[in-house]
């Protein structure tokens, strides 16, 4: 089913209809192209289903009032079959509220025999670039939002029909991670019993100095997690023989090389465990290293515009402020080592030589300034600039008992994924993507522990999740299965008279539309929004006296239980987009 097709795009043609009628009576020379016309959800749903402010937005180009121009379009749609009735309220809106029979006929053109997600026209091969955190330590919580962000954000831009594909950077290249092998050695020594200290001020000494004297260097990594690493390597017998004829000849270099190496395949195994718990799997983790030794990172400069780059106080520069970055940026130092962009650059041009159209990066809240640059040289290199996009995963803070965790990585206090999970037990994953989800991922979190903690339905996700489990407490009780059941074809209208059946019937024709808009707006938290407003809706039609289905008998009973039928698909698609489950049996189902 096309975009075009969509209940909301079904509404803007029947509009744009009326106003051609209408302006084929006028005598002015306006076209249909000259006029502003969109459709929206009604702020009040008293007023309608959804509704235009063409009345408002177009009274300049008629020289009319309002009012005038929206009687004299609803005088040409009024009548039309989908509406059950088009209004005008001030200052100068058209509202529409659709028949029943019409809703139910769409909401089943798109459940049945499956769900069925709208497709966009033009396919993409989409490379989706996510959670790349640092291999030094534990995946922490910010990786864990951009993680459940990015997952959600791969399903929902396949719902479109665009190819996805899931990438982790490995970030295993330079200074970074020299210093995680200098701060293995030095927690080898302290396991064996030396005492080792932590440098507070810069002294300028050089680092292998440091190590003889048993002193971690100020910018390397305190974390206890760096103790687990060297214990594990130790209980290696071979490897901790290796190391230690290394440390015996003063081979530091050697030494610091192989534990780097060794500690971020120890974390990076630990990130891949803590992303499968969480539910998300990449299709390829890409090494940095691997970039370096095909000599690809040193290509670079040859690959941007000559224009682009030059050499300047010994260092070559990217000239991105040609691209409106705020500097030209260093990419190759006067050593001649590479900086972290060159690299960068080097790793989304081979991006693009894999065969992707289009990137999208996931990158973290101190990343901000590093867009124009990178966005530049995609452009210096020949791509289009909207074949590349970066969005931003915000802090999150993490609150217990009214107050904020405090997070340190480097000291290693800080609360990680693997934490959190721990911390809310059997319901971490579906809570914890939940609550990553729910706000917009370009501001901050604040990630309420105590709630999500709680397993009543005042936790959002269980409040979604109880309403799927009540559904099918109803099909067990009646003894029906929903896969041999027979639905009702056409609707019987005396059924839907009540407002509680009707809206929550609009609620399941928006389905479609709603998970388009969250796909193509790349906001997961469009779809959450609106999982818990067909949840409610479900609620106040479920509490009312009217609707107790096991009461009900022959056509009105078969046609509730299409109702809560399609509402359990739709929970249960939207929840599978955003990789929640949706269980069928909950300790609240019957209350």
């Amino acid at each position: 089913m096309k975009a075009s097709q969509l209940l909301k795009s079904i509404v803007l043609q029947e509009l744009e209809k009326a106003v051609k009628q209408y302006l084929s009576k006028l005598a002015l020379d306006i076209q249909l192209t000259d006029l502003k016309i969109r459709i929206e959800y009604s702020r009040d749903e008293k007023f309608g289903d959804y509704s235009s402010p063409f009345a408002l937005e177009n009274k300049n180009v008629f020289k009319l009032n309002p009012k005038e121009i929206a009687e004299n379009v609803i005088l040409e749609i009024q009548n039309d079959s989908l509406f059950e009735f088009v209004t005008f309220s001030p200052p100068g809106f058209i509202n529409f509220r659709i028949k029943a029979d019409s809703l139910f006929q769409y909401t089943k053109s798109v459940m049945v025999p499956a769900v069925s997600f709208a497709k966009i026209d033009k396919i993409e091969n989409i490379l989706l670039e996510f959670v790349s955190a640092n291999p030094t330590g534990p995946m922490n919580i910010v990786s864990a939002r951009s993680a459940a962000y990015g997952d959600a954000l791969a399903n929902l831009l396949a719902s479109l029909g665009h190819s996805v594909k899931r990438e982790f950077y490995v970030n295993d290249y330079g200074n970074q991670v020299y210093l995680l092998g200098v701060a293995v050695l030095l927690r080898i020594f302290e396991c064996k019993g030396d005492v080792i200290s932590f440098q507070e001020e810069e002294s300028g000494e050089p680092v292998f100095t440091l190590i003889e004297k048993r002193i971690l260097p100020k910018e390397s990594y305190r974390g206890e997690y760096i103790k687990d690493i060297a214990k594990e390597l130790l209980a290696d017998t071979p490897k901790a023989k290796q190391v230690e004829g290394w440390v015996q000849n003063k081979n530091w270099e050697e030494s610091i090389q192989f534990l780097a190496k060794y500690a971020v395949e120890y974390n990076l195994t630990r990130q891949k465990e803590d992303l499968n718990l969480f539910g998300v799997h990449f299709d390829q983790f890409y090494s940095e290293r691997s970039l370096h030794e095909a000599g690809d990172v040193e290509k670079v400069p040859s690959l941007l515009k000559k224009e682009d780059v030059a050499t300047i106080d010994g260092k070559l520069h990217f000239l991105s402020t040609q691209y409106g970055d705020d500097k030209d940026r260093v990419i190759r130092r006067e050593d001649g080592r590479p900086t972290y962009l060159m690299a960068d650059i080097a790793y989304h041009y081979d991006k693009y030589k894999r065969g992707f159209s289009k990137l999208i990066d996931i990158w973290g809240p101190d990343h901000y300034g590093y867009i124009a640059r990178l966005k530049g040289a995609v452009q210096s290199f020949g791509k289009e600039p909207n074949s590349f996009s970066v969005l931003i995963a915000q802090q999150v803070n993490l609150i217990e008992n009214k107050e904020k965790v405090k997070m340190s990585k480097r000291l290693g206090i800080f609360q990680t994924m693997r934490d959190l999970l721990s911390y809310l037990g059997k319901n971490g994953k579906d809570v914890g993507r939940y609550f990553f989800l729910m706000r917009s991922s370009d501001a901050p979190l604040d990630f309420d522990l105590d709630l999500a903690k709680d397993e009543s339905d005042k936790n959002p996700v269980f409040y979604i999740q109880y309403a799927h489990a009540r559904i099918c407490s109803i099909f067990r009780e009646l003894q029906v299965s929903t896969k041999d059941w027979v639905a009702p074809s056409t609707l019987e209208k005396s059924f839907f008279v009540s407002e509680e059946r009707v809206r929550l019937l609009f609620w399941l024709a928006r389905f479609q539309e709603e998970v388009y808009d969250t796909a193509i707006n790349l906001e997961p938290h469009r779809l959450t929004n609106y999982l818990q407003s067909l949840s409610k809706a479900f609620t106040k039609f479920y509490s009312h006296k009217d609707n107790r289905i096991k009461e009900k008998q022959g056509a009105e009973r078969e046609h509730l239980l299409l109702l809560i039928y399609f509402t359990k698909l739709a929970i249960a698609s939207g929840l599978e987009l955003l990789g929640i489950s949706a269980p069928e049996k909950m300790s609240k189902e019957e209350e």
